[in-house]
């Protein structure tokens, strides 16, 4: 789907679910692209759901509490959601490989599940290796993604120098001198060439994904985070377009934003910061060719971008690196609408979805709108009291996109039995459903209904909202580290009854576009097969 087709889309009324790939159900203790995405696509279709969207697909780490927005690489896929069924089907891995795993279908298990992947990509790689003509294919990838070498060979160090951060390995590897570099090329020559297969695999399983999404009707929105990981393959190579102290590697300030509705005390992300304000036209070149880079390679991927923290490139919140908490920052200016203009000229255009959360400013609201991107509406965020909210339905914009909530709030019903929430916060949102009850186990539909029928084009439905989870089925909670990114979603709970009834409220609420209506008998036929 072009860039173009993808805007076109955002203009339409539809609706979607939120779910991360890693949350998929599976037996191989995390979500994969594999049947199990396949297989959510098919749940989308019979549900009318236009859209899935799901978080980042960079390589996660425990040094990051496997946080999605933190990642080794803002280019590379997470080998974890590598499809190990679609492994067996090439003759990569053998069938008897996967016996007796006893993976829990509730909540992932990183280190066990990184360890059975691990191996199996190593025994996949050790086969197909041995195949002359296959290596030729890793070359052709490699000259087509020119980020993949220097991202293996990064990971190939820290793994020989037992997990240190690069700017603590030997300075001549640290600064990237060029015959300490090709030194360690030599050396872990085998290491290298299996980080770059792993790659290959994942671009090439998600390519088999994308057009199954295309052909069953489903556009993929993908997640972009605004900053990378200090210790990311990224800061290592560009260190010229961060804000680092050029004689530790170690930055100056930090990315953060002050204190909101979700802490006193603000978020102290960590990340480093980008040279916005670079005067030397090299500096500067190097930036935006490395921005240019990593949207269209996530452009390659999806067909829409939900840009995160989108008021970062209006005016970013700058902590000084030896700052315990995010309140002593301060704003800077980022780099603004010149940016998205040379970004949508280079590329022919983006599909781009703002998410404008946290404290928005004229200015910010500003550029969102002269960029023409949709906003973000989080109807959990609404019912504080304030006629003028402007995620109350009645003040919700047509051009916008609205959520009952997102991966970083509490589940729908979390919400309205936390002792945290205020009681007339939960009555408003009963009464603008029009309920008259206190029940906790219908408030995901009160929800979902007002979502639906809102006048947003685009409606995001987080999958634990469509299923009325509780508190225990949290994505994340912001400003923490332990327990987040752990949830999935059974195979049992995505079933002919789900999609008939969300199916059923996506026509009621017109939310079904031009092209995507299916006779009803033929819709009711096929959720009887699926049942």
């Amino acid at each position: 789907m072009d860039n173009a087709t993808s805007v076109n889309i955002l203009r339409q009324r539809s609706s979607g679910i939120l779910l991360p790939v890693f949350s998929l159900p599976g037996p191989f203790g995390i979500g994969d692209i594999g049947l199990s995405a396949r297989n959510f696509i098919d749940f989308l279709q019979k549900s009318r759901q236009s859209s899935w969207q799901i978080l980042p697909l960079g390589p996660t780490s425990p040094m990051f509490g496997n946080s999605p927005y933190m990642s080794y690489s803002a280019f590379a896929g997470n080998p974890l959601l590598i499809s190990v069924e679609d492994l067996v089907e090439q003759g990569l891995v053998g069938q008897q490989d996967l016996a007796n795993l006893g993976f829990s279908e509730y909540q992932i298990d990183y280190q066990r599940a990184a360890g059975f992947k691990n191996n199996l990509l190593q025994a996949a790689w050790r086969r197909f290796g041995a195949t002359p003509d296959n290596r030729d294919l890793l070359d052709e990838f490699a000259c087509a993604h020119p980020w993949v070498g220097e991202y293996a060979l990064f990971l190939a160090l820290k793994e020989h120098y037992q997990g240190l951060p690069w700017y603590d390995w030997p300075p001549a590897l640290r600064n990237r001198q060029t015959p300490a570099l090709r030194d360690a090329g030599k050396q872990l020559g085998e290491k290298i060439t299996c980080r770059v297969f792993e790659q290959f695999v994942f671009f090439s399983q998600w390519r088999r994904l994308r057009a199954y999404a295309s052909d069953h009707g489903v556009r993929m929105i993908g997640d972009l985070p605004i900053y990378i990981a200090l210790d990311s393959a990224d800061a290592w190579i560009n260190q010229a377009i961060f804000q680092l102290d050029p004689a530790s590697s170690q930055p100056t300030h930090v990315a953060g934003v002050p204190p909101d509705y979700f802490s006193v005390t603000g978020q102290r992300w960590g990340n480093p910061l980008y040279r916005w304000d670079a005067t030397d036209p090299c500096v500067r070149n190097q930036l935006w060719d490395w921005w240019e880079q990593r949207l269209r390679l996530n452009f390659s991927l999806v067909d829409t971008l939900r840009l995160d923290h989108f008021r970062g490139f209006a005016s970013y919140w700058a902590v000084p690196a030896d700052e315990a908490t995010a309140i002593n920052g301060q704003w800077r200016p980022g780099p603004g609408q010149s940016f998205f203009a040379e970004m949508e000229q280079r590329l022919g255009g983006m599909s781009i979805i703002a998410e404008d959360l946290g404290i928005i400013t004229p200015e910010v609201d500003e550029l969102r709108r002269n960029l023409g991107y949709p906003g973000m509406n989080i109807l959990l965020f609404a019912f504080d009291g304030d006629s003028t909210n402007s995620y109350l339905p009645y003040n919700i914009e047509k051009d916008s996109v609205v959520y009952t909530g997102t991966h970083d709030n509490d589940t729908a019903v979390g919400w309205y039995l936390s002792p945290e929430v205020d009681p007339a916060a939960k009555r408003r949102a009963k009464r603008f459903a029009n309920r008259q009850d206190d029940e906790a186990g219908v408030f995901h539909q009160d929800m979902i209904h007002l979502a639906l029928s809102s006048a947003a084009n685009l409606a995001i439905l987080p999958m634990q909202d469509v299923l009325g989870f509780g508190n225990d089925c949290r994505m994340n909670t912001p400003g923490t580290v332990a327990n987040n990114w752990q949830w999935r979603c059974a195979e049992r709970f995505v079933n002919a009854g789900v999609a008939e009834w969300l199916a059923d409220l996506t026509a009621l609420f017109g939310r079904i576009p031009p092209g995507g209506e299916k006779p009803t008998e033929e819709l009711a036929c096929s959720l009887d097969n699926e049942g």
